[in-house]
Protein backbone atom coordinates (compact mmCIF):
# COMPACT_ATOMS: atom_id res chain seq x y z
CA UNK A 1 0.00 0.00 0.00
CA UNK A 2 1.29 3.47 -0.51
CA UNK A 3 2.00 5.56 2.60
CA UNK A 4 0.34 8.89 1.93
CA UNK A 5 1.75 11.99 4.01
CA UNK A 6 -2.07 12.89 4.69
CA UNK A 7 -2.68 10.56 6.67
CA UNK A 8 1.25 8.76 7.75
CA UNK A 9 1.35 9.01 11.12
CA UNK A 10 4.46 11.61 10.89
CA UNK A 11 5.38 14.87 12.03
CA UNK A 12 8.73 16.11 11.06
CA UNK A 13 10.67 18.96 12.59
CA UNK A 14 11.88 22.20 11.44
CA UNK A 15 14.75 22.65 14.70
CA UNK A 16 17.18 20.37 16.24
CA UNK A 17 16.05 19.19 19.47
CA UNK A 18 17.58 20.17 22.65
CA UNK A 19 18.46 16.85 24.00
CA UNK A 20 19.86 15.76 20.77
CA UNK A 21 24.16 15.43 20.18
CA UNK A 22 25.07 13.63 17.38
CA UNK A 23 23.80 13.90 13.73
CA UNK A 24 21.52 10.53 13.74
CA UNK A 25 19.77 11.78 16.98
CA UNK A 26 18.95 15.04 15.79
CA UNK A 27 17.54 13.57 12.31
CA UNK A 28 16.32 10.80 13.56
CA UNK A 29 13.84 12.76 15.80
CA UNK A 30 13.33 15.60 13.14
CA UNK A 31 12.33 13.17 10.50
CA UNK A 32 9.86 11.39 12.55
CA UNK A 33 11.45 8.26 13.32
CA UNK A 34 11.56 7.73 16.59
CA UNK A 35 10.77 9.90 19.71
CA UNK A 36 11.63 10.01 23.00
CA UNK A 37 9.74 8.47 25.58
CA UNK A 38 12.19 8.51 28.78
CA UNK A 39 16.16 9.14 29.04
CA UNK A 40 17.69 6.06 26.68
CA UNK A 41 14.23 4.71 25.87
CA UNK A 42 12.34 5.64 22.54
CA UNK A 43 9.17 4.77 20.98
CA UNK A 44 9.12 3.89 16.80
CA UNK A 45 7.24 5.80 14.63
CA UNK A 46 5.89 3.77 11.25
CA UNK A 47 8.63 5.08 9.38
CA UNK A 48 11.22 4.36 12.02
CA UNK A 49 10.17 0.38 12.14
CA UNK A 50 10.48 -0.32 8.71
CA UNK A 51 13.33 0.90 8.74
CA UNK A 52 14.40 -1.19 11.51
CA UNK A 53 12.76 -4.01 9.81
CA UNK A 54 14.44 -3.58 7.22
CA UNK A 55 17.59 -4.20 8.86
CA UNK A 56 15.78 -7.11 10.94
CA UNK A 57 15.23 -8.95 7.45
CA UNK A 58 19.12 -9.04 6.60
CA UNK A 59 19.80 -10.23 9.85
CA UNK A 60 17.59 -12.93 9.55
CA UNK A 61 17.91 -13.94 6.03
CA UNK A 62 21.88 -14.08 6.76
CA UNK A 63 21.42 -16.15 9.95
CA UNK A 64 19.41 -18.56 8.08
CA UNK A 65 22.55 -18.65 5.10
CA UNK A 66 24.13 -20.58 8.31
CA UNK A 67 21.52 -23.01 9.54
CA UNK A 68 20.75 -20.29 12.64
CA UNK A 69 17.46 -21.09 13.75
CA UNK A 70 15.44 -18.37 15.59
CA UNK A 71 13.89 -18.67 18.93
CA UNK A 72 12.43 -15.80 20.97
CA UNK A 73 13.06 -15.38 24.88
CA UNK A 74 11.17 -13.61 27.48
CA UNK A 75 12.37 -9.92 28.50
CA UNK A 76 11.63 -10.78 31.88
CA UNK A 77 13.34 -13.19 33.57
CA UNK A 78 13.74 -14.95 36.94
CA UNK A 79 16.95 -14.28 39.20
CA UNK A 80 18.05 -18.10 40.21
CA UNK A 81 20.11 -18.94 36.68
CA UNK A 82 21.85 -15.58 37.06
CA UNK A 83 22.72 -16.17 40.55
CA UNK A 84 23.89 -19.94 39.13
CA UNK A 85 26.65 -18.24 36.80
CA UNK A 86 27.30 -15.21 39.42
CA UNK A 87 25.91 -12.86 37.37
CA UNK A 88 23.03 -11.28 39.20
CA UNK A 89 25.76 -9.98 42.05
CA UNK A 90 28.23 -9.07 39.05
CA UNK A 91 25.90 -7.01 37.10
CA UNK A 92 26.15 -4.57 40.25
CA UNK A 93 23.71 -1.09 39.64
CA UNK A 94 24.32 -1.93 35.50
CA UNK A 95 20.42 -3.86 35.42
CA UNK A 96 17.08 -3.32 36.45
CA UNK A 97 15.90 -5.58 39.10
CA UNK A 98 12.27 -6.46 40.20
CA UNK A 99 9.81 -8.41 42.34
CA UNK A 100 6.43 -9.41 41.81
CA UNK A 101 3.64 -9.48 44.08
CA UNK A 102 4.94 -12.31 46.18
CA UNK A 103 8.26 -10.53 46.45
CA UNK A 104 10.23 -13.35 43.99
CA UNK A 105 12.95 -11.41 42.12
CA UNK A 106 13.40 -10.75 38.63
CA UNK A 107 15.46 -8.82 36.15
CA UNK A 108 14.71 -7.16 32.80
CA UNK A 109 17.40 -8.93 30.36
CA UNK A 110 20.54 -7.30 29.76
CA UNK A 111 21.56 -10.39 28.00
CA UNK A 112 20.40 -14.47 27.41
CA UNK A 113 23.46 -16.56 27.96
CA UNK A 114 21.83 -18.07 30.95
CA UNK A 115 18.19 -19.04 29.09
CA UNK A 116 20.03 -20.08 25.57
CA UNK A 117 22.34 -22.37 28.20
CA UNK A 118 19.16 -24.07 29.90
CA UNK A 119 17.04 -23.95 26.90
CA UNK A 120 19.30 -26.32 25.33
CA UNK A 121 20.20 -28.55 28.15
CA UNK A 122 16.17 -29.06 28.47
CA UNK A 123 15.89 -30.54 25.02
CA UNK A 124 19.22 -32.08 23.74
CA UNK A 125 21.17 -34.86 25.70
CA UNK A 126 23.17 -36.61 22.78
CA UNK A 127 26.80 -35.28 20.22
CA UNK A 128 24.18 -36.08 17.62
CA UNK A 129 22.31 -33.14 18.01
CA UNK A 130 24.95 -30.62 17.48
CA UNK A 131 26.41 -28.88 15.91
CA UNK A 132 23.85 -26.33 16.73
CA UNK A 133 23.30 -22.63 16.43
CA UNK A 134 20.31 -20.52 17.61
CA UNK A 135 19.24 -16.42 17.66
CA UNK A 136 16.87 -14.48 18.66
CA UNK A 137 16.10 -10.56 17.83
CA UNK A 138 15.17 -9.01 21.28
CA UNK A 139 15.01 -5.99 23.48
CA UNK A 140 17.65 -5.66 26.12
CA UNK A 141 17.73 -3.47 29.20
CA UNK A 142 20.97 -2.19 31.13
CA UNK A 143 20.64 1.34 33.28
CA UNK A 144 22.89 3.12 31.82
CA UNK A 145 24.17 5.72 34.20
CA UNK A 146 24.39 8.45 31.21
CA UNK A 147 22.18 7.71 28.21
CA UNK A 148 23.50 9.46 25.12
CA UNK A 149 24.16 9.69 21.56
CA UNK A 150 20.01 9.20 21.12
CA UNK A 151 19.74 4.93 19.61
CA UNK A 152 23.91 4.86 19.99
CA UNK A 153 23.72 4.22 24.10
CA UNK A 154 20.40 3.38 25.50
CA UNK A 155 18.40 1.66 28.44
CA UNK A 156 16.61 -0.42 26.34
CA UNK A 157 17.62 -1.45 23.17
CA UNK A 158 17.29 -4.43 20.57
CA UNK A 159 19.79 -6.61 19.79
CA UNK A 160 20.46 -10.02 17.58
CA UNK A 161 22.15 -12.26 20.20
CA UNK A 162 23.30 -15.60 19.14
CA UNK A 163 24.61 -18.99 20.16
CA UNK A 164 26.55 -21.83 19.16
CA UNK A 165 27.22 -25.48 20.71
CA UNK A 166 29.32 -27.76 19.81
CA UNK A 167 30.72 -30.99 21.57
CA UNK A 168 34.62 -30.14 20.71
CA UNK A 169 37.25 -27.34 20.66
CA UNK A 170 37.21 -27.94 16.61
CA UNK A 171 33.30 -27.51 16.11
CA UNK A 172 33.09 -24.51 18.33
CA UNK A 173 35.70 -22.63 15.75
CA UNK A 174 34.10 -23.67 12.40
CA UNK A 175 30.53 -22.21 14.33
CA UNK A 176 32.86 -19.31 15.16
CA UNK A 177 34.19 -18.64 11.61
CA UNK A 178 30.74 -19.15 9.88
CA UNK A 179 29.11 -16.68 12.41
CA UNK A 180 32.00 -14.13 11.37
CA UNK A 181 31.61 -14.24 7.84
CA UNK A 182 27.54 -14.09 7.91
CA UNK A 183 28.75 -10.93 10.08
CA UNK A 184 30.84 -9.35 7.02
CA UNK A 185 27.92 -10.29 4.70
CA UNK A 186 25.21 -8.49 7.16
CA UNK A 187 27.30 -5.34 7.53
CA UNK A 188 28.35 -5.38 3.53
CA UNK A 189 24.57 -5.56 2.77
CA UNK A 190 23.51 -2.40 5.31
CA UNK A 191 26.09 -0.37 3.48
CA UNK A 192 28.16 0.04 6.78
CA UNK A 193 32.20 0.29 6.64
CA UNK A 194 33.10 -2.09 9.16
CA UNK A 195 36.62 -2.69 10.41
CA UNK A 196 36.85 -6.21 11.87
CA UNK A 197 39.27 -5.95 15.24
CA UNK A 198 40.66 -8.18 17.98
CA UNK A 199 38.96 -7.52 21.22
CA UNK A 200 39.07 -8.42 24.88
CA UNK A 201 36.24 -10.48 26.41
CA UNK A 202 36.17 -8.82 29.38
CA UNK A 203 33.18 -10.01 31.96
CA UNK A 204 31.58 -12.64 29.14
CA UNK A 205 34.50 -14.61 29.56
CA UNK A 206 35.66 -16.91 26.74
CA UNK A 207 38.92 -17.14 24.58
CA UNK A 208 39.06 -15.81 21.10
CA UNK A 209 36.87 -12.02 20.31
CA UNK A 210 36.15 -9.92 17.73
CA UNK A 211 34.67 -6.47 17.57
CA UNK A 212 33.26 -5.06 14.25
CA UNK A 213 33.50 -1.67 14.64
CA UNK A 214 32.37 1.27 12.03
CA UNK A 215 34.68 4.06 11.94
CA UNK A 216 33.29 7.09 13.38
CA UNK A 217 34.60 10.89 14.60
CA UNK A 218 31.66 10.08 17.48
CA UNK A 219 32.50 6.23 18.41
CA UNK A 220 32.95 5.47 22.03
CA UNK A 221 35.55 3.02 20.81
CA UNK A 222 39.17 3.72 20.33
CA UNK A 223 40.96 1.00 18.04
CA UNK A 224 44.18 1.07 16.19
CA UNK A 225 45.27 -0.34 12.68
CA UNK A 226 48.39 -0.70 11.10
CA UNK A 227 49.08 -0.72 7.30
CA UNK A 228 50.16 -4.27 7.26
CA UNK A 229 46.47 -5.49 8.49
CA UNK A 230 46.76 -5.51 12.15
CA UNK A 231 42.88 -4.20 13.75
CA UNK A 232 42.62 -4.31 17.51
CA UNK A 233 40.69 -2.44 19.98
CA UNK A 234 42.93 -0.66 21.73
CA UNK A 235 41.89 -2.63 25.27
CA UNK A 236 43.15 -5.67 23.08
CA UNK A 237 46.44 -4.30 22.23
CA UNK A 238 49.30 -5.99 23.10
CA UNK A 239 52.90 -4.44 23.76
CA UNK A 240 55.52 -4.99 22.10
CA UNK A 241 57.91 -5.57 25.18
CA UNK A 242 61.35 -5.86 25.70
CA UNK A 243 63.43 -8.65 26.13
CA UNK A 244 65.21 -9.43 29.47
CA UNK A 245 68.71 -7.63 29.98
CA UNK A 246 71.05 -9.57 32.49
CA UNK A 247 71.41 -7.13 35.22
CA UNK A 248 74.79 -8.97 36.96
CA UNK A 249 76.93 -6.08 36.41
CA UNK A 250 74.27 -3.49 37.00
CA UNK A 251 75.49 -0.82 40.13
CA UNK A 252 73.21 -0.93 43.07
CA UNK A 253 70.20 1.21 43.49
CA UNK A 254 70.77 4.74 44.90
CA UNK A 255 68.49 7.05 47.40
CA UNK A 256 68.62 10.34 46.53
CA UNK A 257 66.99 13.45 48.08
CA UNK A 258 64.97 15.06 45.69
CA UNK A 259 62.71 17.97 47.37
CA UNK A 260 59.44 18.94 45.61
CA UNK A 261 59.41 16.67 42.98
CA UNK A 262 56.07 15.12 43.38
CA UNK A 263 56.01 14.98 39.64
CA UNK A 264 57.47 13.37 36.21
CA UNK A 265 58.50 16.82 35.33
CA UNK A 266 59.71 18.03 38.35
CA UNK A 267 61.52 14.43 38.75
CA UNK A 268 63.29 14.72 35.32
CA UNK A 269 64.46 18.05 36.19
CA UNK A 270 65.83 17.32 39.69
CA UNK A 271 67.52 14.05 38.12
CA UNK A 272 69.56 15.98 35.40
CA UNK A 273 70.72 18.71 37.85
CA UNK A 274 72.01 15.88 40.85
CA UNK A 275 72.99 13.26 38.53
CA UNK A 276 74.01 14.10 34.76
CA UNK A 277 74.41 11.07 32.72
CA UNK A 278 77.27 11.19 30.08
CA UNK A 279 74.48 9.22 27.89
CA UNK A 280 72.59 11.79 27.80
CA UNK A 281 69.33 13.73 30.08
CA UNK A 282 66.89 11.64 31.41
CA UNK A 283 63.62 11.26 30.36
CA UNK A 284 60.39 11.21 31.58
CA UNK A 285 61.19 7.35 29.76
CA UNK A 286 63.56 6.41 32.41
CA UNK A 287 61.02 7.08 35.33
CA UNK A 288 58.78 4.67 36.87
CA UNK A 289 55.86 6.20 38.45
CA UNK A 290 53.30 4.00 40.12
CA UNK A 291 49.61 4.94 39.88
CA UNK A 292 47.25 3.89 43.06
CA UNK A 293 44.03 2.56 41.49
CA UNK A 294 40.45 2.02 43.30
CA UNK A 295 38.83 -0.93 41.66
CA UNK A 296 35.21 -0.97 42.85
CA UNK A 297 34.21 -4.83 42.80
CA UNK A 298 30.57 -6.25 41.83
CA UNK A 299 30.18 -7.65 45.01
CA UNK A 300 30.51 -3.75 46.38
CA UNK A 301 33.77 -3.68 47.71
CA UNK A 302 36.33 -1.29 47.16
CA UNK A 303 40.21 -2.72 46.69
CA UNK A 304 43.11 -0.55 45.95
CA UNK A 305 45.94 -1.61 42.91
CA UNK A 306 49.18 -0.25 42.39
CA UNK A 307 50.13 -0.03 38.99
CA UNK A 308 53.84 0.54 37.53
CA UNK A 309 54.69 1.91 34.30
CA UNK A 310 56.88 4.30 32.18
CA UNK A 311 56.16 8.21 33.58
CA UNK A 312 56.08 9.22 29.75
CA UNK A 313 53.12 7.18 29.25
CA UNK A 314 49.23 7.85 30.41
CA UNK A 315 47.18 5.35 31.93
CA UNK A 316 44.17 4.29 29.89
CA UNK A 317 41.75 3.05 32.79
CA UNK A 318 39.44 1.21 30.02
CA UNK A 319 42.19 -0.96 29.06
CA UNK A 320 43.61 -1.55 32.63
CA UNK A 321 38.76 -2.39 33.57
CA UNK A 322 39.00 -4.69 30.71
CA UNK A 323 42.61 -6.86 31.44
CA UNK A 324 42.60 -6.75 35.08
CA UNK A 325 39.41 -8.96 35.79
CA UNK A 326 42.10 -11.76 36.00
CA UNK A 327 43.95 -10.79 38.80
CA UNK A 328 40.56 -9.73 41.09
CA UNK A 329 38.41 -12.52 43.19
CA UNK A 330 35.53 -11.63 41.31
CA UNK A 331 35.28 -11.64 37.74
CA UNK A 332 31.99 -9.51 36.18
CA UNK A 333 31.27 -5.80 35.64
CA UNK A 334 34.17 -3.52 37.48
CA UNK A 335 35.14 -0.02 37.55
CA UNK A 336 38.35 1.46 37.89
CA UNK A 337 39.29 5.32 39.42
CA UNK A 338 42.18 7.01 40.27
CA UNK A 339 42.30 6.36 44.08
CA UNK A 340 41.50 9.37 45.86
CA UNK A 341 42.39 10.76 49.43
CA UNK A 342 40.31 9.01 51.34
CA UNK A 343 41.32 6.02 49.36
CA UNK A 344 45.02 6.58 50.43
CA UNK A 345 44.42 7.09 53.60
CA UNK A 346 43.95 3.90 54.78
CA UNK A 347 47.28 2.61 53.65
CA UNK A 348 49.46 5.60 55.28
CA UNK A 349 52.89 4.19 53.63
CA UNK A 350 51.73 5.14 49.98
CA UNK A 351 53.34 8.82 50.05
CA UNK A 352 51.80 10.79 47.63
CA UNK A 353 53.92 11.57 44.92
CA UNK A 354 57.11 9.53 45.86
CA UNK A 355 55.37 5.62 45.37
CA UNK A 356 57.69 3.13 44.48
CA UNK A 357 58.27 -0.88 44.54
CA UNK A 358 61.10 -3.14 45.89
CA UNK A 359 63.19 -1.66 49.10
CA UNK A 360 60.76 0.03 51.96
CA UNK A 361 57.40 -0.62 49.97
CA UNK A 362 57.75 -4.24 49.70
CA UNK A 363 58.50 -4.04 53.52
CA UNK A 364 55.77 -1.67 54.07
CA UNK A 365 53.26 -1.88 51.85
CA UNK A 366 53.35 -4.95 50.13
CA UNK A 367 52.68 -6.96 53.10
CA UNK A 368 54.33 -5.87 56.38
CA UNK A 369 53.33 -6.65 59.56
CA UNK A 370 50.05 -4.60 60.52
CA UNK A 371 49.21 -3.38 56.53
CA UNK A 372 47.41 -4.57 53.41
CA UNK A 373 49.40 -6.07 51.15
CA UNK A 374 48.10 -4.55 47.87
CA UNK A 375 48.13 -5.94 44.21
CA UNK A 376 51.02 -4.43 42.43
CA UNK A 377 51.19 -4.69 38.42
CA UNK A 378 53.31 -3.70 36.16
CA UNK A 379 53.46 -2.28 32.46
CA UNK A 380 54.75 -5.17 29.93
CA UNK A 381 57.75 -2.42 29.60
CA UNK A 382 59.06 -3.20 32.81
CA UNK A 383 60.58 -6.55 31.87
CA UNK A 384 63.65 -8.30 34.30
CA UNK A 385 66.69 -5.97 34.18
CA UNK A 386 65.43 -2.63 33.20
CA UNK A 387 66.60 0.06 35.22
CA UNK A 388 64.48 2.98 36.26
CA UNK A 389 64.08 5.87 39.24
CA UNK A 390 61.39 5.57 41.03
CA UNK A 391 60.13 6.89 44.48
CA UNK A 392 61.45 5.92 47.56
CA UNK A 393 58.05 5.72 49.42
CA UNK A 394 59.52 8.98 51.97
CA UNK A 395 58.67 12.33 50.79
CA UNK A 396 61.06 13.95 49.11
CA UNK A 397 63.15 10.67 48.24
CA UNK A 398 64.00 8.54 44.80
CA UNK A 399 65.46 5.43 43.98
CA UNK A 400 68.42 5.41 40.85
CA UNK A 401 68.99 2.63 38.94
CA UNK A 402 66.38 0.40 40.66
CA UNK A 403 66.22 -2.97 38.72
CA UNK A 404 63.22 -4.47 38.11
CA UNK A 405 63.78 -8.45 38.93
CA UNK A 406 66.18 -7.77 41.07
CA UNK A 407 65.35 -4.89 43.66
CA UNK A 408 61.85 -5.36 43.18
CA UNK A 409 59.19 -8.10 42.02
CA UNK A 410 55.53 -7.86 41.34
CA UNK A 411 52.44 -9.72 41.09
CA UNK A 412 51.52 -9.33 37.30
CA UNK A 413 51.61 -7.37 34.13
CA UNK A 414 49.30 -5.79 32.74
CA UNK A 415 48.23 -3.98 29.82
CA UNK A 416 47.39 -0.36 31.16
CA UNK A 417 48.60 2.70 29.27
CA UNK A 418 47.33 4.79 26.32
CA UNK A 419 48.27 3.01 23.13
CA UNK A 420 50.01 6.17 20.47
CA UNK A 421 50.08 6.64 16.92
CA UNK A 422 52.60 5.44 16.11
CA UNK A 423 53.13 2.09 18.62
CA UNK A 424 54.59 -1.11 16.50
CA UNK A 425 51.68 -3.40 15.90
CA UNK A 426 52.28 -6.59 17.95
CA UNK A 427 52.77 -8.55 14.86
CA UNK A 428 55.34 -6.71 13.47
CA UNK A 429 52.90 -5.09 10.36
CA UNK A 430 54.53 -1.61 11.04
CA UNK A 431 53.39 1.56 13.12
CA UNK A 432 50.20 1.81 13.86
CA UNK A 433 47.27 4.27 14.06
CA UNK A 434 44.23 5.44 15.93
CA UNK A 435 41.07 5.94 14.69
CA UNK A 436 37.52 6.36 16.54
CA UNK A 437 34.20 3.70 16.16
CA UNK A 438 30.86 2.62 16.86
CA UNK A 439 31.00 -1.27 17.91
CA UNK A 440 28.22 -2.81 16.04
CA UNK A 441 28.83 -6.36 16.35
CA UNK A 442 31.25 -8.29 18.94
CA UNK A 443 31.63 -12.41 18.70
CA UNK A 444 33.02 -14.74 21.55
CA UNK A 445 34.29 -17.89 21.71
CA UNK A 446 32.71 -18.56 25.13
CA UNK A 447 34.14 -22.10 25.53
CA UNK A 448 32.64 -23.89 28.64
CA UNK A 449 31.85 -20.98 31.41
CA UNK A 450 28.22 -20.98 31.38
CA UNK A 451 27.36 -24.43 30.01
CA UNK A 452 29.93 -25.57 33.24
CA UNK A 453 27.88 -23.34 35.54
CA UNK A 454 24.35 -24.33 34.43
CA UNK A 455 25.73 -28.09 33.37
CA UNK A 456 25.03 -28.15 30.18
CA UNK A 457 26.32 -31.96 29.34
CA UNK A 458 25.54 -34.24 26.36
CA UNK A 459 26.83 -38.01 25.90
CA UNK A 460 29.45 -37.74 23.46
CA UNK A 461 30.92 -40.45 20.78
CA UNK A 462 32.50 -42.47 23.53
CA UNK A 463 29.57 -42.33 25.47
CA UNK A 464 30.40 -40.70 28.78
CA UNK A 465 29.09 -37.28 29.35
CA UNK A 466 31.03 -33.95 27.82
CA UNK A 467 30.30 -30.09 28.86
CA UNK A 468 29.33 -28.47 25.80
CA UNK A 469 31.38 -25.58 23.86
CA UNK A 470 29.75 -22.04 23.60
CA UNK A 471 29.70 -19.42 21.17
CA UNK A 472 28.04 -15.79 21.58
CA UNK A 473 27.58 -13.74 18.70
CA UNK A 474 25.59 -10.12 18.68
CA UNK A 475 25.17 -7.31 16.66
CA UNK A 476 23.00 -4.32 17.73
CA UNK A 477 20.21 -3.99 15.47
CA UNK A 478 18.86 -0.08 16.89
CA UNK A 479 22.58 0.68 16.98
CA UNK A 480 22.80 -0.23 13.45
CA UNK A 481 19.59 2.00 12.50
CA UNK A 482 21.83 5.02 14.09
CA UNK A 483 25.05 4.04 12.52
CA UNK A 484 23.50 4.20 9.21
CA UNK A 485 21.83 7.69 9.87
CA UNK A 486 24.95 9.14 11.26
CA UNK A 487 27.15 7.62 7.89
CA UNK A 488 24.40 8.56 5.26
CA UNK A 489 22.90 12.24 5.73
CA UNK A 490 23.70 15.78 4.33
CA UNK A 491 22.96 19.27 5.26
CA UNK A 492 19.24 18.39 4.30
CA UNK A 493 18.51 15.26 6.47
CA UNK A 494 19.20 11.83 6.40
CA UNK A 495 20.27 9.71 3.07
CA UNK A 496 19.11 5.80 3.46
CA UNK A 497 21.43 3.25 1.61
CA UNK A 498 18.52 1.42 -0.24
CA UNK A 499 18.66 -1.74 1.34
CA UNK A 500 17.16 0.10 4.61
CA UNK A 501 14.96 3.39 3.46
CA UNK A 502 11.30 3.46 4.26
CA UNK A 503 10.38 3.43 0.69
CA UNK A 504 12.07 3.17 -3.25
CA UNK A 505 10.51 6.40 -4.40
CA UNK A 506 9.31 9.25 -2.40
CA UNK A 507 6.56 10.96 -5.01
CA UNK A 508 5.59 14.73 -4.51
CA UNK A 509 3.01 16.47 -6.08
CA UNK A 510 3.99 20.34 -6.50
CA UNK A 511 1.14 22.77 -7.39
CA UNK A 512 -2.14 22.99 -6.61
CA UNK A 513 -3.97 21.98 -9.80
CA UNK A 514 -6.48 18.45 -10.05
CA UNK A 515 -4.38 17.37 -13.04
CA UNK A 516 -0.85 17.66 -10.73
CA UNK A 517 -2.35 14.71 -8.11
CA UNK A 518 -3.87 12.87 -10.05
CA UNK A 519 -0.70 12.02 -12.31
CA UNK A 520 1.00 11.85 -9.07
CA UNK A 521 -1.19 9.44 -7.73
CA UNK A 522 -1.43 7.31 -11.03
CA UNK A 523 2.44 7.36 -11.12
CA UNK A 524 2.86 6.51 -7.26
CA UNK A 525 -0.12 3.35 -7.81
CA UNK A 526 1.89 2.54 -10.94
CA UNK A 527 5.45 2.09 -8.88
CA UNK A 528 3.62 0.15 -6.00
CA UNK A 529 2.18 -2.32 -9.08
CA UNK A 530 5.86 -2.32 -10.48
CA UNK A 531 6.77 -4.03 -6.90
CA UNK A 532 8.41 -0.49 -5.46
CA UNK A 533 7.41 0.82 -2.29
CA UNK A 534 6.31 4.37 -2.51
CA UNK A 535 5.71 7.24 -0.11
CA UNK A 536 3.17 9.79 -1.77
CA UNK A 537 3.01 13.27 -0.47
CA UNK A 538 -0.45 14.33 -1.17
CA UNK A 539 -1.36 17.04 1.03
CA UNK A 540 -2.88 19.55 -0.76
CA UNK A 541 -2.15 22.71 1.62
CA UNK A 542 1.39 22.43 2.48
CA UNK A 543 3.60 24.69 0.01
CA UNK A 544 6.19 23.09 -2.30
CA UNK A 545 9.53 24.22 0.26
CA UNK A 546 7.82 22.35 2.70
CA UNK A 547 7.24 18.87 0.80
CA UNK A 548 10.68 19.35 -0.81
CA UNK A 549 12.23 19.93 2.55
CA UNK A 550 10.34 16.52 4.17
CA UNK A 551 11.27 14.26 1.08
CA UNK A 552 15.03 15.54 1.68
CA UNK A 553 15.08 15.31 5.08
CA UNK A 554 13.24 11.63 5.56
CA UNK A 555 15.66 10.46 2.98
CA UNK A 556 14.02 7.90 0.92
CA UNK A 557 16.81 7.04 -2.09
CA UNK A 558 14.60 8.69 -5.43
CA UNK A 559 12.27 11.94 -5.28
CA UNK A 560 9.98 12.25 -7.80
CA UNK A 561 8.43 15.51 -8.06
CA UNK A 562 4.97 16.00 -10.35
CA UNK A 563 4.93 19.89 -10.26
CA UNK A 564 4.67 22.76 -13.72
CA UNK A 565 6.70 20.22 -16.13
CA UNK A 566 3.55 18.48 -15.96
CA UNK A 567 2.06 20.75 -19.26
CA UNK A 568 5.73 19.49 -21.02
CA UNK A 569 4.65 15.55 -20.44
CA UNK A 570 7.60 15.81 -17.58
CA UNK A 571 8.31 14.77 -14.41
CA UNK A 572 11.93 15.68 -12.40
CA UNK A 573 13.02 12.61 -10.85
CA UNK A 574 15.93 13.00 -8.17
CA UNK A 575 18.72 10.88 -6.83
CA UNK A 576 18.78 11.63 -2.73
CA UNK A 577 22.67 10.39 -2.29
CA UNK A 578 23.75 12.76 -5.81
CA UNK A 579 21.40 15.48 -5.49
CA UNK A 580 21.47 15.26 -9.49
CA UNK A 581 18.12 15.45 -11.08
CA UNK A 582 16.65 14.64 -14.30
CA UNK A 583 13.32 15.11 -16.29
CA UNK A 584 12.05 12.48 -17.24
CA UNK A 585 8.71 11.55 -19.40
CA UNK A 586 5.91 10.39 -17.66
CA UNK A 587 5.82 7.58 -19.31
CA UNK A 588 9.03 6.32 -18.90
CA UNK A 589 9.44 7.38 -15.29
CA UNK A 590 7.95 4.12 -13.88
CA UNK A 591 11.15 2.28 -15.88
CA UNK A 592 13.14 5.04 -14.78
CA UNK A 593 12.84 4.61 -11.01
CA UNK A 594 13.27 0.71 -11.47
CA UNK A 595 16.50 1.42 -12.88
CA UNK A 596 17.40 3.45 -10.85
CA UNK A 597 16.48 1.12 -7.49
CA UNK A 598 18.25 -1.77 -9.23
CA UNK A 599 22.00 -0.15 -9.35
Amino acid sequence: MVLRLSTLFLRTLREDPAEAEVASHKLLLRAGYIRRAAPGIYTWLPLGLRVLRKVEEIIREEMASIGAQEVHFPALLPKEPYEVTNRWTEYGDGIFRLKDRKGADYLLAPTHEEMFTLLVKDLYSSYKDLPLSIYQIQNKYRDEARPRAGLLRGREFIMKDSYSFDIDDDGLEASYQAHRSAYLRIFERLGLDIVPVAATAGAMGGSKSEEFLHPTAIGEDTFVRSAGGYAANVEAVTTVAPRDIDFSGAPAAVVRDTPQTPTIATLVDAANAIAPRYSGPWTAADTLKNVVLAVDLPTGERQLVVVGLPGDRAVDLKRIEANIGVYLPTAGEIGVEAAGEEDLKKHALLVKGYIGPGLSLDAAVLGAEGTTKLLYLVDPRVAAGTSWITGANEAGKHVFGLVAGRDFGWDGTIEAVEVRAGDEAPDGSGPLEAARGIEMGHIFQLGRKYAQALDLRVLDRNGKLAVVTMGSYGVGVTRAVAALAESNHDDKGLVWPRSVAPADVHVVAVGRGEEIFAAAQTLAEELEAAGLEVIYDDRPKVSPGVKFGDAELIGVPTILAVGRGLVDGVVEIKNRATGVADNVAVGAAVQYVLDAARR
